[in-house]
Parts: C-alpha cells; structure tokens; sequence
C-alpha cells in the first residue's frame, strides 16, 4: 500500500487544526489510512515529517499532504472547496489564454495523450515543493504503472513562451542538458547514460522518435517520460508560477491526476490557471481538451439498498450529510417502497434515488456499492456496532475446486508449470491479436482502464502472451493455466 511523509506544519495548516497523535491516529481512518511514524519531536516545528501508510489503492487523491488533509478537514463539516472557478466542463469551458499546447500527430503510437494546467498566486516554500515532488512520484509510480502510463512535469512558467509543443523527434539528432547534468545530451544517449534514462527507457524502447515537450522559441522542458530539462524544468524554492504537464497513455487518467493535483494545490491557497491541449486525433474525451476538466460520470444507489447494506435505519437526511462530508455533489428524489424495500425505509416514510456526481479528484464509483461505502465513511465508522451472525455454517471446497486442485497436481507432475492471469484484459490481447469476433466477448460497461475492458473468451490468449514474453528461456515451454473464461 502506498506510503506518504507529510511535512507536520502544512499538514496541520491545511487541516486547519491541530490534532495530538492519539487523536490524529484516529481521525486517519475516515481517510482509509493509518498513523505509520510519529514524527521526530527533537526537530524544530518546520522539518518535522509525520508518516502515513494509505488502505487503499482506489483513491490516488488520497497519497498527498493536501488530499488527505481534505479528507480529514471535510469529514469534520468544514466548507467544501469551490472547484468550479477553474473545472471546466462540457459546455463551460474556462478562459485558458494564450496557455495553448499542440500535439504531433506523430506521436499517436508512442505517447499518445497530454494535458496541462498552470499553478500560480504565490511563491513555492520548501514543504510545498517536496509535497509536490512525492505526489509526482506516488501518482506516477502507483497510479501510472512506473510511469508507462502517467509521467508529470513541472517547469517554470516564468521562462515558458506560449504555445507549447509535444512533438516525436529523431532521438539521435535532438539534444538538451538534462537535470543532473551540465553538458547537452542526445535523447539516444540521455536513455543509455542518465540515471533516469536507464530507469525509465524501457517505455521508449522500439520507438523510432521519442516524445520531447519544448516552447515556442524551442526550449525544451522535458522528454516524456524519462526527464526535464536543466533550465525550464529545474524547479526551485521561491518560483511563483509553474506549468504542469502529464503524459500517457490513458487519456480520463492523465485528466484524473491533473485534476488531483490541481485541487490541492487551490486547496493550499494556489490560483488555478487553465490550459488547452489540441491532438490531432480524438483521445475519448475530444480533440481539444481544457483542463482540469470533469468528465465524471453519475453513479445511483436507493436509501433501501444503503440501508440494507449498512444494517441500519438511516433517513434522506443523513445519507446526504454523509455523501457532502465526502466531498460528492449529490441530488434526491423520493420513490414509491415496494414491499422488499419497505423494512429499509423505516425511518424515511419513502424509499429515495440518490444521483451522486464524484467530486473531480475521483473517479472510483462504479457502482452502488461505491456510493453505500462513502455513507459508510461519513456517517463514522465508530457509529456503528458490530453484531453476530445470526446462522452457523460450515465451509468446504466445491465440486470443481477439488477437481481443479487433482488437475493441477497432474500437469505438474507431468512436468508442467502453471501459469495466473487476470481474468480482464484488453481488446488488443483478446480480440486483435487472436483475430476473433468481439461479438461473443463480454465487455464492461464502465472499465477504470482500456487494459481491464474485456473478459476473457479463452485461456489460449494468455498463454500466447506469456509466450511472446519468453523466447529468451529454453525450450521446450510447457505451461498451463487452470482459471475461469466467458
């Protein structure tokens, strides 16, 4: 799970209030995280850093000193942030200037996707840009799949000439001095010779151009997504405006982490200036994108169905204290109760649809059960008591389990090795690549991501997979897979 330090003072300054540790270590879990390391009290006040591991892997938002700060201050009915000055939606499309970067159509099969956004207001302290450091690394490294899907940037605005450009360039003919370095580099030689080329260079291995983000005099900031450059991208203490960018691979997510680290910094007092990036093909969320930009969609649950959940009687009321306390935009209508929904709605007199729009650093209700979990947590978990079962019963391995389990020991008797995969895949592994019909393959309807949006029809695609990731090994391969298909 991840792990984020937060610099004791701006922790405390976001939540507005000062907990003692005891207190605090509880407060911690109305945010699905845990006390981890009480800070050093031999430190003066600034360099004190509080350690907080995080119970959950769903909401990225959380793995920062202002998200979690968030989370904690509005649980305890603080005034919610106004995010609208700067969100822009569809149909309200927010001032973005002269902010405008244009992608190279070139780049569609490398790194596809960017967006960008301009943080500006007030100078940069120490806490903060160390905040701003880890919530890179934790969005990129946890959230973005060690960057192979989101990498971010961070450059002074101040010596940036608009509009930008993300470009793909010849990596042997372009160069630029990286951070950490004084001479200029090739992109070639930056992937071979740098610490971070050699971290990182692994997703732009096989592409015959490479990603590089530079300003309309042909500065350049950064080659996406292995490194900044030592002028434009060499953040320090006291610089007032910063331009952030993210690149990737999935477009909602690059917008879900702009949107995140967007948030907290208007939360720390920061103004949030909007940019426009124009693709030259679509990315599912249009051509021309200004962000931060909510694309959320809607997710529906009934006070019967919370109820039922939750074990107990809450009323309209309640649940939408509970969903506010969390941050979320949520609408009610009552509706007939039916008599299975009846004993649910005793307190309410009416069974009643909630429609809950996430606030724009989530995007993790997929489904009712989302929404009954945010309840939960508004409400208090402390409010609830724990009861016994009511029935005892006693568990045993199904029919198909044993005889799965007797398979398995049979091919591996025979030499075998048996191989685990998911159980949800993309389109270009199930389908494209084994050249069938997506007619009979089950897809979900609202994926977090393109690579989970198929069941599988066939354990034969995963095996191919593991295949075309070994031919290095001896021969003969003798692998197997046991597991479930659709």
């Amino acid at each position: 799970m991840p792990k984020i330090e937060v610099n004791e003072k701006l922790f405390f300054n976001l939540l507005g209030k000062k907990y003692d540790y005891d207190t605090l270590e509880k407060k911690l879990t109305f945010g699905k995280a845990e006390l981890d390391e009480k800070p050093d009290m031999s430190q003066s006040a600034d360099e004190r850093v509080i350690k907080i591991e995080l119970n959950d892997t769903n909401r990225p938002d959380l793995w920062s000193t202002g998200g979690i700060s968030r989370q904690l201050r509005l649980h305890e009915g603080a005034k919610r942030s106004d995010y609208s000055k700067f969100l822009s939606r569809k149909g309200d499309i927010k001032d973005f200037g002269n902010r405008i970067i244009t992608v190279d159509k070139d780049l569609k099969d490398i790194r596809p996707y960017m967006v960008s956004f301009v943080i500006s207001g007030k100078a940069i302290d120490d806490p903060m840009l160390k905040d701003i450091i880890q919530t890179q690394e934790k969005l990129c490294w946890n959230f973005g799949r060690k960057r192979k899907s989101i990498s971010m940037g961070v450059y002074r605005m101040s010596q940036i000439k608009w509009p930008c450009h993300y470009k793909a360039v010849d990596p042997d003919k372009t160069s630029f001095v990286p951070l950490q370095c004084e001479q200029p580099m090739t992109c070639r030689q930056i992937l071979t010779e740098h610490p971070k080329g050699k971290d990182f260079g692994w997703i732009l291995e096989g592409f015959k151009k490479f990603p590089l983000l530079t300003d309309d005099k042909d500065e350049v900031l950064s080659m996406a997504p292995i490194i900044n450059s030592a002028t434009l991208g060499a953040v320090q203490v006291g610089d007032k405006d910063l331009m952030v960018e993210l690149t990737g691979t999935e477009m909602e997510n690059l917008v879900l982490a702009a949107n995140i680290v967007a948030c907290d910094f208007y939360d720390a007092g920061y103004e949030i200036l909007p940019v426009k990036v124009v693709h030259p093909y679509d990315t599912g969320l249009g051509k021309e994108i200004v962000v931060p930009f909510y694309f959320q969609q809607p997710t529906k649950a009934t006070l019967a169905a919370i109820n039922k959940k939750l074990g107990c009687d809450l009323t309209k009321k309640e649940v939408l204290d509970a969903l506010s306390r969390m941050d979320n935009d949520v609408t009610a209508k009552d509706i007939p109760v039916t008599d299975a929904t009846k004993k649910y709605c005793k307190a309410n007199n009416s069974d009643v649809e909630f429609v809950l729009n996430p606030a724009p650093y989530r995007n993790d209700f997929l489904h009712e059960v989302d929404i009954i979990e945010d309840v939960m947590i508004g409400v208090g978990l402390d409010n609830f008591k724990p009861q016994r079962p009511n029935d005892f019963t006693v568990g045993k391995l199904s029919d198909v389990t044993l005889f799965s389990r007797k398979a398995k020991e049979i091919m591996v008797g025979l030499g075998y090795q048996e191989m685990i995969f998911n159980y949800l895949g993309s389109k270009r592994d199930y389908i494209d690549r084994m050249n069938v019909s997506a007619d009979n393959v089950i897809e979900i309807s609202n994926p977090m991501s393109e690579n989970y949006q198929f069941v599988r029809p066939s354990i034969i695609s995963s095996l191919l997979r593991a295949e075309s990731a070994a031919g290095q090994a001896v021969f003969p391969h003798k692998i197997f897979e046991i597991g479930k298909v659709a």
